[in-house]
């Protein structure tokens, strides 16, 4: 049995770690489907595949459950967002395609059904877990515009980008993207087919090569 080092130095056993990992995805799946007061660790606990003390062991409590799958989730979207800006890191000579790609690829990750779970979660648990909503924007937005601002300094140091503020600039290349998908999206509820998602990629892009496009 293979073992992994913890956050306080001491490994876990591969297996302990792997239940653990199911037992969260299970939760966030039974969360968003039933919503927090409707959901039941019984039901979680079939749905990891684990007895029901198991899910117990590792979380302790329901409310300690939902935290950290929220968190977990948080990260999944986190990582694949961060997957998608990592074009940017060798976009090669066509920048305009290289970002339509990139934002393509992010606005498909918003409009997947784990993002979509996670913000009606979010918003919708804010009475009990206020502080939810500081986390996952930190590990999701935050993070995602951080790495989109390294990406667009280095462009912007090869004089492929105006010099800007790269921060800004993330922060309103992400607004270009995420405010028309909300609006047709109906926040989340309606399914927006691929090429209306392509256009609103091509559209944000377009408009902030306008504002930060290399000057003649």
């Amino acid at each position: 049995m293979t073992a992994a080092t913890t956050p306080s130095g001491r490994t876990a056993p591969r297996g302990r770690i792997d239940k653990r990992q199911a037992i969260l995805d299970a939760a966030f799946a039974v969360f968003a489907r039933r919503g927090y007061e409707n959901a039941c660790v019984r039901e979680i606990a079939e749905e990891a595949g684990v007895a029901k003390p198991t899910v117990y062991n590792h979380l302790r409590d329901k409310e300690n459950l939902f935290r950290h799958a929220i968190g977990a989730a948080a990260d999944t979207v986190m990582a694949e967002n961060l997957a998608a800006a990592e074009r940017l890191r060798t976009p090669g000579d066509d920048l305009r395609a290289a970002l339509k790609d990139t934002a393509y690829r992010m606005l498909q990750v918003c409009c997947g059904e784990r993002a979509r779970a996670l913000r009606w979660l979010t918003y919708a648990q804010v009475g009990g877990f206020p502080d939810l909503i500081e986390t996952v924007q930190e590990r999701t937005h935050g993070r995602l515009g951080e790495a989109l601002a390294d990406r667009l300094a280095r462009l912007s140091l090869a004089g492929r980008l105006r010099p800007c503020d790269p921060a800004l600039a993330a922060e309103q290349l992400l607004a270009l993207l995420t405010g028309p998908m909300e609006a047709r999206s109906r926040l989340g509820t309606r399914a927006v087919p691929a090429a209306e998602t392509r256009a609103v990629a091509e559209a944000a892009v377009d408009t902030f090569l306008r504002a930060y496009g290399p000057t003649a």
